[in-house]
């Protein structure tokens, strides 16, 4: 890599991680404010599916916002609308301002992918190692953001942590202030597209918009977009709420690992159920890590399907293997985690399979779409079917969206409209 690429790419990484940091930090602090604000699953799911919803709601319009301003711009104010609603939670007296701090940073991190991608894509001439730094980041803020909050609440009250929070969003705004960097460098002798310019200005017009979003949804790309939205729906059902659920598993194992004094203030807050649930999001790295390799190894209809398939049976069998005591839970909890990172690398090259290169941006806009907006119902779902009935029966029922992902890979494979 080049100066410029080092620039870029390391700019882009920092704030990729600080957005998972806040995203996967969330469930961490639902269960403190599950008892904090006497709300019950499912108003307070709603709520964090309203934020998650316009996490991917945003990003068609954050990607026509790119086009016009630029990619540094937006998500220097990305990251500064996410340290905004954390501060605002920090100060939060109930339900109503959990909400409006959550809204904000659903329309703030919206921002990120569209711009964060783009900045890659036209500024980064060694792209494919670009996208491969990006990702690691983001998969490192998504397993540090709830171990980080976990371990700051052993410590410090849940609005101090919240104010503490901040300080990744301003470091990443600090470092974007000084690097310099050209984030046109990628595409300026490239003749493939045509003029840059000219192209981003045709893209800004509402008819272009449509003619383009027309010519992309083919078959095989609406069925991929499918498939894309059951991983949303299923990975926000369950990651939601899934603190909480573990905490129920394992209310004994602070005192049986006996880390602290059982009088000390250390001891109430301390919460195993927090770090298992980063211990799964790690694992989650492995599997984003596998299923990239096997992108280039498999039709991506068959890992999807097969992953899809595996998952069924992990939801299903998650509260008996839970039950049946600590080994148990800690090996379907891993399971659960490299499962449900491993979609993740082949959604994303299922997308390019089935759209052109041409429009693989508005492509990706209608993934992220798919996956953080529509998916985001999932932790509303997920939440209403807490307050009515068992873990059990709620993990059942939320194992529909991977059996219908796996039956959709299936049926994508045979439409026979590959792209790309």
């Amino acid at each position: 890599m080049n100066d410029n690429d080092k620039s870029i790419t390391g700019f882009a990484m920092i704030s990729h991680a600080v957005v998972h940091t806040y995203e996967l930090s969330i469930p961490i602090l639902m269960v403190i404010w599950l008892t904090e604000f006497g709300v019950s699953t499912a108003v307070l799911g709603t709520v964090v599916a309203v934020g998650y919803g316009l996490f991917g709601v945003g990003a068609l319009p954050a990607g026509v916002l790119v086009d016009r301003f630029g990619s540094r711009e937006l998500v220097l104010a990305c990251l500064a609308g996410m340290g905004a609603s954390f501060l605002l939670l920090s100060a939060a007296q109930g339900i109503v301002t959990i909400t409006i701090a959550l809204c904000l940073w659903g329309v703030a991190a919206s921002i990120y992918h569209p711009a964060g991608l783009s900045l890659i894509s036209t500024g980064v001439e060694q792209r494919g190692t670009g996208f491969a730094y990006h990702g690691m980041a983001g998969n490192f803020g998504i397993a540090f953001g709830p171990l980080l909050t976990a371990i700051l609440l052993l410590f410090f009250d849940w609005r101090l942590v919240t104010a503490l929070l901040v300080i990744p969003a301003g470091i990443a705004i600090a470092y974007a202030l000084t690097a310099s960097f050209d984030e046109r460098a990628a595409v300026q002798a490239e003749t493939d597209g045509g003029d840059v310019d000219g192209d981003a200005e045709g893209q800004m017009t509402l008819s272009r918009f449509v003619a383009d979003s027309r010519a992309l949804f083919t078959l095989g790309f609406t069925v991929a977009i499918a498939v894309v939205m059951m991983n949303g729906l299923f990975y926000r059902g369950t990651l939601t709420f899934l603190p909480d659920v573990l905490s129920d598993f394992m209310p004994d194992v602070a005192e049986q690992l006996q880390l602290f004094d059982p009088d000390s203030p250390m001891a109430e807050e301390f919460n195993p159920a927090s770090y298992l649930y980063a211990g799964l999001l790690m694992v989650g790295m492995a599997g984003q890590y596998v299923g990239g390799k096997l992108t280039d190894r498999i039709p991506t209809e068959t890992g999807l399907a097969v992953i899809f398939a595996s998952l069924t049976v992990v939801a299903v069998l998650f509260v008996p293997a839970a039950q049946a005591g600590l080994a148990t839970l800690l090996l379907v909890s891993a399971l659960l985690g490299f499962l449900l990172f491993s979609l993740q690398p082949m959604y994303q090259a299922t997308i390019a399979e089935y759209s052109p290169p041409g429009e693989r941006g508005l492509s990706y806009g209608y993934t992220y779409l798919g996956v953080f907006g529509i998916g985001a119902a999932g932790a509303a779902i997920a939440g209403f079917l807490l307050s009515i009935g068992s873990v059990w029966q709620t993990f059942v029922i939320l194992a529909v969206f991977p059996a219908a992902g796996a039956v959709l890979a299936i049926a994508l494979s045979r439409t026979g409209d590959r792209r790309s």
